[in-house]
Formats: C-alpha cells, sequence, structure tokens
C-alpha cells in the first residue's frame, strides 16, 4: 500500500509528504481529511515580510486532525460578523492547508490521480481563512475530488508595500501553496496535472492574479473566478497606507520597523487606516500591485490578451445578481442611498463610467427598482461583470463559461448577494453558517445543481452549458423571487 493508504493510530489515515507524515481522521462516507499541513515555514521575527520559506521537515508522524492557526487579521464590525463566519485559531504557524480525499479510505489505491480542486478564500485580502465551515470540502471529495484549501497572509502583512520587503507576499503564499500540491498531492490521490484553483471575492481577485504571474504558470489547469475580477492598486495608494500606519504606530515606514512592532498593536493601526476602505465604492486599501518580480503588468491585460498564457487556460466565471446588497443592506445603506434619489444615480454614473443610455437600458430591465439598486447595479457592472466579461470574451484556445446566481437569501434585504453562492458551491447548506447568509429553506436541489456543475468542470473541462459568445445571457442558477428583495433593511443577529 502507498503512502496514501498508510493507517495510523485506531486506523487514521496517513499520508507521507515532502516534509514528513501526517495523520489526519476518517469523515463520514470514508473521507480523510488532514488539516493544518504546513506548506511554508511560520511568518515570524524577519520572517513576518518575507517571501515564504519552505517548512522544516519533521521526525515522527505530525498530527493533522484539527485547523492549523489562521492568518493574523482583525474582526469583521458586528453588522457583518453576524452574516460572514471567520473563526480565528491562535498560533504562528498560519501558512498551513487541508486536504480532503477519498483516496487513502475510498478504495481508490494510492496514485488515483484524482482531479484535484484548490480554493481560495476570499475577505478583501484582509479577512477569512480555510476555517471557516461552508469551506468544508467533503462533498467534493465525496464526489471523487480531492479538495484542498489554504490560508494566506493578509492585510499589511500580505500586501502592505516596503521599500526593503517583497511585494504582494500574500500572492507569493498562494503560488507556495500551488507548489506544494504541484510536489505532494499525489500522496493524497490528486493528479497534480489536473488542478482546478477556484476563489471567491478576493479569492477570484487572487486568480486573475495568479492567470498573470510568471510564477504560477503550470501550476493549474483550470480556474474559476466567483464574484472577483482581475485588478491591481495604484502603488503609491498602498505605500501611503503604510505610511500612515507607520504615523499612527510612530515608527519608520519600513518592514524592519514593521517587523519589530507588537502584532496587536500593527493590526489596531491597520484596522485605523481601512475605516474609510469600502469593496463598492473603493477607499484606502491593501491589496495587489504590479510588481517586475511577481505581477509585472495588469492582471486584466495580461490574461485578456490574445496569444498570452492565461489564454489556454479553462475559465468559469461569474457574479450575483444583487452582489452589493451585502455591504449596503445591514448598514442601512439601501435607504439612505433611495433617499438621496437623482443624486445617487449620478454619482453611481460618474463611478461607473456609464453612460444615460446605460441607466435608460438598466431602467427598462429592472422596473421599478429605486436608486439603491439601479447604482449597485452599475457599480457591479464596473467592478465585476464588465471586466469578467471582456475575459470570457478573449478566451481563443480554451472556453469560457459565464453565470448568474439570481437566488434570492431568506434574510430579509440581502437578496441575490455577495458570498450568497457559497453554501450552494460546496453543497453545505445544512452546515448552520451557511444559514447566516441564506435563511432558512434553502433550496438543496439548488445546491445540487451547482455543485455539479463545478464538479464537471474540474473533471471534464466543461460545466454543462455552452461556452460564452460575447452577446447571449450566462447560465442562471436560481429564479427571482424579487419579493424577497423589497425589505432593504436587515437587522443583525447572532445565530447560536
Amino acid at each position: 500500500m502507498g503512502a496514501a493508504g498508510e493507517a495510523g493510530n485506531h486506523g487514521r489515515p496517513r499520508a507521507r509528504t515532502g516534509h514528513g507524515v501526517v495523520e489526519g481522521r476518517t469523515g463520514p462516507g470514508g473521507i480523510a481529511v488532514f488539516r493544518g499541513i504546513p506548506y511554508a515555514a511560520p511568518p515570524v521575527g524577519p520572517r513576518r515580510f518575507a517571501a515564504p520559506a519552505p517548512p522544516e521537515a519533521w521526525d515522527g508522524v505530525r498530527d493533522a486532525g484539527g485547523y492549523g492557526p489562521t492568518a493574523p487579521k482583525v474582526p469583521y464590525p458586528d453588522t457583518f460578523a453576524a452574516l460572514l463566519p471567520d473563526p480565528e485559531v491562535p498560533g504562528d504557524d498560519c501558512l498551513n492547508l487541508n486536504v480532503w480525499t477519498p483516496a487513502p479510505v475510498g478504495g481508490a489505491p494510492a496514485g488515483a490521480r484524482l482531479p484535484v480542486m484548490v480554493w481560495i478564500h476570499g475577505g478583501a485580502l484582509t479577512r477569512g481563512s480555510s476555517a471557516v465551515p461552508v469551506y468544508d470540502g467533503s462533498a467534493f471529495a465525496r464526489d471523487g475530488v480531492v479538495l484542498v484549501s489554504f490560508n494566506y497572509r493578509l492585510g499589511v502583512l500580505g500586501y502592505g508595500l516596503f521599500p526593503d520587503a517583497p511585494a504582494n507576499r500574500g500572492l507569493l503564499d498562494q503560488i507556495a501553496a500551488l507548489e506544494w500540491v504541484r510536489d505532494n498531492i499525489e500522496a493524497f490521490g490528486g493528479d497534480p496535472a489536473r488542478v482546478t484553483v477556484f476563489g471567491e471575492s478576493a479569492g477570484a481577485i487572487s486568480i486573475g492574479a495568479l492567470l498573470a504571474a510568471p510564477r504560477a504558470r503550470g501550476l493549474f489547469a483550470r480556474a474559476v473566478m466567483q464574484s472577483g475580477a482581475p485588478e491591481v492598486l495604484p502603488r503609491a495608494g498602498v505605500r501611503t497606507m503604510v505610511r500612515r500606519m507607520a504615523s499612527l504606530l510612530k515608527v519608520d515606514a519600513t518592514a524592519r520597523a514593521f517587523a519589530a512592532t507588537a502584532l496587536p498593536d500593527l493590526l489596531a493601526a491597520q484596522a485605523a487606516v481601512l475605516r474609510r476602505s469600502s469593496p463598492l465604492v473603493g477607499g484606502p486599501a491593501f491589496g495587489l500591485v504590479t510588481d517586475p518580480d511577481t505581477l509585472p503588468a495588469d492582471p486584466l491585460e495580461t490574461a485578456a490578451a490574445p496569444g498570452s498564457a492565461a489564454s489556454g487556460v479553462p475559465l468559469l466565471l461569474g457574479w450575483t445578481t444583487e452582489e452589493y446588497r451585502l455591504w449596503l443592506a445591514p448598514t442601512g445603506g439601501m435607504r439612505a442611498l433611495d433617499r438621496l434619489g437623482p443624486l445617487t444615480l449620478a454619482l453611481a454614473r460618474l463611478r461607473s463610467g456609464k453612460d444615460r443610455a446605460a441607466v435608460r437600458a438598466l431602467r427598462a430591465e429592472r422596473p421599478g427598482a429605486g436608486p439603491a439598486d439601479l447604482a449597485g447595479h452599475l457599480l457591479t457592472d464596473r467592478l465585476l461583470r464588465d471586466p469578467l466579461r471582456r475575459l470570457a470574451g478573449a478566451r481563443r484556445t480554451a472556453p469560457g463559461f459565464v453565470y448568474e446566481f439570481a437566488w434570492p437569501s431568506g434574510v430579509p434585504g440581502l437578496g441575490s448577494c455577495h458570498a450568497l453562492e457559497l453554501g450552494f458551491v460546496f453543497d453545505n447548506l445544512a452546515v448552520p453558517e451557511s444559514a447566516w447568509l441564506a435563511g432558512p429553506d434553502t433550496p438543496q436541489a439548488l445546491a445540487d445543481e451547482m455543485h455539479a456543475a463545478w464538479v464537471r468542470f474540474a473533471v471534464e473541462g466543461d460545466p454543462g452549458w455552452a461556452p460564452w459568445d460575447g452577446n447571449g445571457p450566462p447560465k442562471v442558477f436560481g429564479g427571482p423571487e424579487r419579493e424577497r428583495t423589497r425589505e432593504t433593511a436587515v437587522t443583525p443577529r447572532v445565530l447560536p
């Protein structure tokens, strides 16, 4: 029996990685789960702002029964914490990953060479982790896919721009995780030549960068981008964020000075400079920048260029119908923007670059929609739909499949908002945290359909509908049921 089939104490599954043996757990249906495996050394001390280094090898058997430490971050404000689960696991060894596989105990031999899907979590590059319960990969493993998820550095630690540190360290972490998959996934029954990366929001933005990053070339064969498009921030703006933090901390704006600062103080200063940031309308932020070593050019331009390496990667990409409601409804922003009336639309037109003809077409498409809804759609076009359509339309040697998730949440006011599709993609509607966004009475048939499409794309490169031709409508998951979205205020609630 190969390494993927080794049995440990009490029949626990074991696998031999390039750094040592790990012992996981057996879940329902005979799925083997390995959590908290390090793919890089702990980013502490002088390594806090360095490129990821290989983990140290270990002797004996390393327990991989629980999630590893999450990357340092600040919690969501209460309004969003009631909707978006974001657990924290303490510890320094945050560059770790998890594997769900049917191979070791499901009857498949070692070297089964199953398709692999690698999940990159969202959270505006400042929050999130692989330990979110909705991201449990059991359903993918149940359906014959090896599922990998991982943590990466966030905020100033991952994306702050310093004169004495590499840029885009969070992206370098992601590349290191994919290199670990390439080098080790066969021990878990996976095929390193059949890797599909998929991610939502900041995870999808990261995939846009991976498509354009020379160092990521060859590490994956297919990609899924959910509610996130390739983008970079101005270098000067990110550098200004570092300087503002340095001013608050009363230290030099260097990686060396920030590495010597206590982590709680660093996170508090980061939270202070990010208070005016919004995923919908912009503002100060930490994020990806162009950089000669990691991301030489704008990733959208690179990925959409005819003949680029990215043009040969099949893509599955899409959005939710009312992305903007996640950011506006819980805070009362929908009602506030409706009260501003024409001013809201004027500002949205200015921000989105749309003309009056676009507004007229949108009114005709959504009769009865108020200014907040119309403005939200204009901004979503600018941030998501337009660049993703462009990326799908640029496919020459590989197909691009486009979808829209239209099912509205049972939580009043959220509609078909950002991140709502996650429980359906992972087929985890029964996980209590899935109901935080989706509410009660979620349709399992829709999860069956959506999850199956993602599995089919990973296995066959075809999710089950025609590639986008540049003109037709996307594949739509779920129905409108607009009556659920009329109440635009959401009462924050904390579920047990």
